[in-house]
């Protein structure tokens, strides 16, 4: 009789460990969220960057642009205009790829050495990518367009987790070719030279991305697939035939575009019931006093950056039917987002800039009085820490979770993307990478968000950039520019556009974010940027 329970016994647990290898292949494409929800599949994640694009410049943002195409995917899925970006180009792309503030990550200024660890200029050994712990797990990874967290062959995207790489290494200022800087074109490791006569690329980037995706039809490993574009980052220059489409519907009062902007936005809820217009910046000058040849100028300049984002969306749309043409839409997590607002720089020209705005050999830059319209409602534009700023829409489509249009205005920041991603593809974050400790993640997943629940939020998030600083705490921000130094408070519920300081009125509130935000920067590795200056003068 033992002989017989103890063949029975072995037979069942035979069948066991038969069923649960039986069973490998399929957890193995398994992934649980937060709910204990298991996925059948592991999403593709397609994530899309724009290179200084305002708050408002999308259709679906309040703007005249044509964006048909990412005004779709939040139309069918969710927008969050309370989303965070680091302020410029740099530190918000270390922080996108890997969940740390840029400091952590090795890239707390840009992509310049420093002399301090934060502030070395490429992406350190104590950070993963998004690309590396993808991999990891299983993933397919690629990338397309500009890098710019490493300017060395040795801390380029494929030393950095990717599979394949079609772009430029550096920073941007390539639209047609060959280039006014000094800027090459690399494909998997090889250095090419595309058609002069064809190239654009805008299109060229989104071009490949729909190829990449095509290719991994049928194939059994999910895919990353990263789109970081230039557009619509200075210089202006874009094809004459999609300059014509705005040539001329820029000639009125920049205050009449902010106006309209705000009024769609508030018609759209893409702002709240109690934001108001921040008052037009002085900076940008007036309309009225403009010659009629400066006016011209400044048409063609908006033209020309109008049409650099249509097409962007324009390919956007192409990859997004791509997608669809391949069966892989409805299981691939799509998110869109600015790496700053519109930038109000004037920048030096280098000599062989000799054209126009809109031509290859253009230079130019629109300026702070479009820049004031794309940032609409907010106040400042890229480099400083004001809504205007580091506030970007982030539009995320993943149909499997997001079951119908949405606007959620709960906070979001770049390091919630990394975190994000992984739980949905069932892949943990390292502890270590290449046999070193990697610093853990400072994100909060944003699964709970797209499921249409309330998520555990930070309790505070930071900012510095060049000696701008901010806190936000729950309703609070604090925030102070460089070189003044001087902390101003909000209560963003009831002043999102950061109208009335009420710094005075709240002191302990003023002590007490001041003192989490010294404790963040000793923790993350800023460095005053005075003595950031004073170093690079030889004074220290």
């Amino acid at each position: 009789m033992g002989n017989v329970d103890h063949n029975r016994k072995r037979k069942i647990l035979f069948l066991m460990l038969f069923t649960w290898l039986a069973l490998l292949p399929v957890l193995a494409q398994s992934t649980r969220n937060v709910s204990g929800r298991v996925t059948a599949k592991r999403p593709n994640i397609v994530l899309i960057v724009a290179d200084d694009m305002g708050f408002s410049d999308l259709g679906c943002m309040g703007s005249e642009i044509n964006t048909p195409h990412l005004d779709s995917l939040a139309a069918s899925g969710l927008l969050m205009p309370q989303f965070y970006n680091a302020s410029r180009c740099c530190p918000t792309r270390a922080s996108l790829l890997t969940g740390l503030y840029q400091h952590q990550a090795g890239i707390g200024d840009m992509d310049q050495n420093l002399g301090f660890p934060a502030y070395q200029g490429f992406l350190n050994d104590r950070c993963v990518t998004l690309a590396e712990a993808l991999k990891a797990g299983g993933y397919t990874t690629a990338m397309t367009g500009k890098w710019h967290v490493g300017n060395a062959p040795e801390h380029w995207p494929m030393q950095r987790g990717f599979d394949h790489f079609f772009g430029i290494p550096q920073g941007g200022g390539v639209y047609f070719y060959p280039p006014l800087l000094d800027r090459q074109l690399w494909l998997n490791g090889q250095q090419i030279t595309p058609d002069s006569a064809t190239f654009y690329s805008t299109d060229a980037f989104n071009d490949y991305a729909a190829s990449f995706v095509e290719k991994q039809k049928g194939q059994a490993k999910p895919f990353f697939l990263y789109v970081a574009h230039i557009a619509p980052h200075f210089p202006l220059q874009a094809r004459a035939e999609d300059i014509a489409r705005y040539r001329g519907k820029y000639k009125a009062d920049f205050q009449s575009f902010r106006e309209k902007r705000f009024r769609k936005q508030k018609a759209e809820g893409v702002v709240t019931a109690a934001a108001r217009l921040s008052a037009p910046d002085a900076e940008a000058g007036s309309w009225n006093r403009l010659s009629e040849a400066g006016k011209d100028s400044l048409d063609l300049k908006m033209a020309v950056y109008a049409a650099q984002i249509e097409v962007m969306d324009r390919g956007i749309g192409r990859l997004i039917g791509k997608l669809k043409e391949t069966g892989q839409l409805d299981n691939t997590l799509i998110l869109f987002l600015s790496d700053n607002g519109g930038t109000s720089e004037k920048p030096g020209k280098p000599a062989n800039a000799t054209g126009p705005a809109g031509s290859p050999a253009s230079w130019e830059a629109y300026g702070a009085a479009w820049a004031n319209v794309s940032n609409v409602p907010y106040r400042l534009y890229k480099h400083w820490v004001h809504e205007g700023g580091i506030a970007t829409p982030l539009i995320a489509r993943f149909p499997k979770l997001i079951r119908k249009k949405r606007i959620d205005y709960q906070t979001g920041h770049v390091v919630d993307i990394m975190v994000t991603c992984l739980e949905l593809a069932g892949t943990p974050y390292p502890r270590t990478f290449k046999g070193k400790p990697v610093i853990p993640p400072e994100g909060r997943s944003l699964v709970p968000v797209f499921e249409g629940k309330k998520r555990q939020g930070h309790p505070a998030l930071f900012w510095e950039h060049e000696g701008n600083r901010a806190v936000r705490a729950g309703e609070w921000k604090m925030v102070s520019q460089f070189p003044g130094n001087q902390w101003e408070l909000f209560r963003l519920p009831a002043d999102p556009t950061e109208q009335e300081d009420l710094s005075r009125q709240y002191p302990n509130k003023v002590r007490e974010m001041e003192g989490a935000y010294l404790a963040w920067a000793r923790r993350t590795g800023v460095v005053a940027w005075e003595d950031i200056v004073a170093a690079r003068e030889g004074r220290k």
